[in-house]
């Protein structure tokens, strides 16, 4: 569990499975993300199976972010072992995708910062890596805002994306 001023940040359950469908049935969320929202339970059910299968493979994956004042699931963040993206490499992955309710109001950019603090300095981590569509502006400015160095786009899933790093500081 990762605790920052605003949010706790916990592993994700079978019972978040309501709050996936939630966040991945709304068509706005998944505006950069190929446009293709989930349409069931059972696809959100199968997601949050493979992060599962992320902590059991890898010992980390995305995690639940809660607001501490209400309790709510507002989304997840966090850190996965990414093979799919880049097919020539493999790296440590950032990312964030939060319920459209609770966007602009710095939620993803805490959680973000937590992340790759949690990276760094708990799992020793050399680089952390983030992709962004190149016209979702919050993300790249999120990306940006924390640290992260744009370094060059490719293409996944016939959309250009940016590519950003970050070198542990600490090592």
């Amino acid at each position: 569990m990762i605790e920052t001023k605003q949010l706790i940040l916990r592993r994700i359950t079978k019972n978040d499975v309501q709050d996936f469908f939630e966040l991945d049935s709304n068509p706005k969320v998944h505006q950069f993300l190929g446009n293709q929202p989930v349409t069931s339970i059972a696809e959100s059910e199968q997601i949050i199976l493979n992060i599962l299968e992320q902590y059991e493979r890898y010992g980390i994956g995305r995690l639940a972010i809660i607001k501490k004042d209400s309790k709510e699931f507002i989304g997840w963040s966090g850190l996965k072992f990414e093979q799919n993206v880049r097919k020539d490499f493999s790296y440590y992955d950032l990312g964030y995708r939060l319920k459209e309710q609770f966007w602009g109001n710095g939620y993803a950019t805490e959680a973000a910062e937590a992340s790759i603090n949690y990276g760094f300095h708990e799992l020793n981590l050399t680089e952390i890596c983030a992709a962004a569509d190149v016209n979702h502006a919050s993300s790249n400015h999120i990306l940006k805002k924390i640290g992260m160095t744009a370094s060059g786009t490719f293409i996944y899933d016939k959309t250009p994306c940016n590519w950003y790093t970050i070198k542990n500081p600490y090592n």
